[in-house]
């Protein structure tokens, strides 16, 4: 029997290629390397925070071989790290990540502080409830349900470390890239890299490109191989809706004093039809989705069903006739309210404001600001009377106008999107299909947003996202992780990218 199983041991490894068990070893070996990189606390908005990583990524790169740069930047400095390829007139490929982190608060991560990286697992019951578990290193951790919990260790130190495992195994191996590499270092991004336009404008000889690989955001729900050809842009807005100068008794003047809180669900309710389309006039102006790209649509794997079941919810918006489809307009979300007080710390009060917060995710075929005044304008055409944001109304004010309210809003970044079938997405599909013998899902448009549209409109080059983390990971959210198996087949994935010629 023991000689029955040393040689099915013997035939399990020799249907493993070489190069394969030597890039599963140098990922393996690389863990303690990452450990220590996500040791480093990231959060821009703090000072002095970021610097550390950008050393740590400038001695990374620079042993590497690459030569990097600081791009000084009006806010945080970006990293650019460069390597050429043999023939000076090749193509260059720009690959983008960032190395900022959201805000924490450590008294919402259970197994251990956010910049304490340790191994555990996560399962979520019938209820919702998420339990999560320490756990050791795996003898394989490229089959496991084993994580690595720690604040960007899936957005977005992550595509980061496995560019740079997947490069040593491409040296080790005796490769190197047919184009130009230049790898962009974002410290901002999860604040919208408010300062990226200009600095784009400002380097844009530096940053010149053919190629640009955005290497951010999670897998398809399916956790598969996964391209996008685009992402959402994103603007912010803010309606208060005033009421009494102060809080007014409920008894004494309910039925006589305006509510703000009513006032401004009935605004928002204004804004949208039972379906959840909005009813602002011209907001999908603009969009039109033909039958091919219906099809490509109609191809990724969405479970109608287990995305229900998994969100909690029984019937969708009526915005498309499916989720790829409704990622394909610009959306009006109420992303926050506030008025008066809930709770134990209820009053029986009129309160003397309603303030609601909004996002509009944008489309290519979306301007921001003009969607802002379009939403604009909606608040003046219900009665309402606008004064500047940021102050108090007058007593004048208030006599005169019977609907008081205050709109600011502004746009951080605006949509793109490239065909999945021109240059760059034809050689991507190419790297993953022969890494992993299937071609990979392909998605027209992420519903989330990455600040790329300054690369992609001043520099004039095509952009394609390529997600490599598990779409469960907390991203943005505490206890944050990355599922050791997506780690391992990220590194894959980008060694297959890097050794597949243009």
């Amino acid at each position: 029997m023991r000689y029955l199983s040393l040689l099915l041991l013997t035939f399990l490894c020799s249907r493993v290629p070489a190069q394969t068990t030597a890039l599963y070893e140098r990922t393996l070996q690389s863990l303690p390397t990452y450990i220590e990189f996500l040791s480093l606390s990231n959060d821009a908005h703090i000072d002095g925070q970021l610097e550390p990583n950008l050393q740590w990524l400038e001695r990374e790169f620079g042993r590497r071989g690459f030569t990097t740069q600081r791009l000084p930047n009006a806010g945080i400095d970006l990293l650019l790290a460069s390597f050429p390829a043999d023939r000076e007139n090749a193509e260059t490929v720009l690959f983008y990540g960032h190395v900022d982190g959201q805000p924490v608060d450590p008294t919402k991560w259970v197994l251990a502080p956010p910049f304490q990286p340790v191994y555990g697992t996560m399962a979520v019951d019938a209820a919702g409830s998420i339990d999560y578990r320490p756990a050791a290193l795996p003898a394989r951790p490229d089959t496991s349900e084993v994580r690595l919990f720690a604040r960007s260790s899936s957005d977005a130190k992550a595509p980061i470390m496995m560019f740079l495992i997947a490069w040593d195994q491409l040296v080790a191996d005796g490769k190197r890239p047919n184009y130009h590499v230049k790898f962009i270092v974002d410290p901002m991004e999860e604040g919208s890299s408010p300062d990226l336009p200009g600095a784009v404008e400002t380097h844009r000889a530096a940053l010149a490109a053919d190629h640009l690989v955005i290497l951010d955001g999670p897998v398809h729900t399916t956790n598969q191989p996964t391209l996008m050809g685009g992402a959402r842009g994103i603007a912010t807005a803010r309606i208060t809706v005033y009421g009494p100068r102060l809080s007014q008794h409920s008894g004494h003047y309910g039925n006589y004093a305006p509510n703000p809180a009513l006032r401004l669900a009935q605004l928002l309710g204004s804004m949208k039809d039972q379906q959840g389309r909005v009813t602002i006039p011209g907001y999908y102006d603009g969009i039109e989705l033909d039958q091919a790209t219906r099809e490509m649509m109609a191809g990724v794997p969405d479970d109608p069903l287990q995305l229900r079941q998994s969100i909690g919810f029984s019937e969708p918006d009526g915005v498309g006739g499916n989720l790829q489809e409704a990622l394909q307009y610009p959306s009006l979300n109420v992303r926050g309210m506030s008025s008066g007080w809930i709770g134990s710390a209820a009053r029986t009060i009129i309160p003397a404001t309603a303030v609601a917060n909004l996002d509009l995710r944008l489309v290519k075929e979306s301007d921001g600001d003009r969607l802002l005044g379009l939403v604009e304008r909606h608040i003046e055409n219900q009665g309402f009377h606008l004064i500047p944001d940021g102050r108090e109304p007058t007593d004048q004010e208030r006599l005169d106008y019977p609907r008081l309210a205050s709109f600011s809003g502004r746009t951080s970044y605006g949509a793109f999107r490239t065909d999945l079938n021109g240059p760059t997405g034809s050689w991507l599909q190419r790297a993953l299909s022969a890494t992993f013998g299937a071609p990979p899902v392909l998605v027209r448009t992420m519903g989330g947003s990455v600040p790329i549209a300054p690369f992609v409109n001043t520099l004039d080059v095509p952009a394609i996202v390529l997600p490599l983390v598990n779409p469960d990971n907390n991203q943005h959210s505490p206890n944050e992780n990355i599922r050791l198996s997506n780690y391992f087949r990220g590194v894959e994935s980008l060694y297959g990218v890097l050794s597949t010629d243009l």
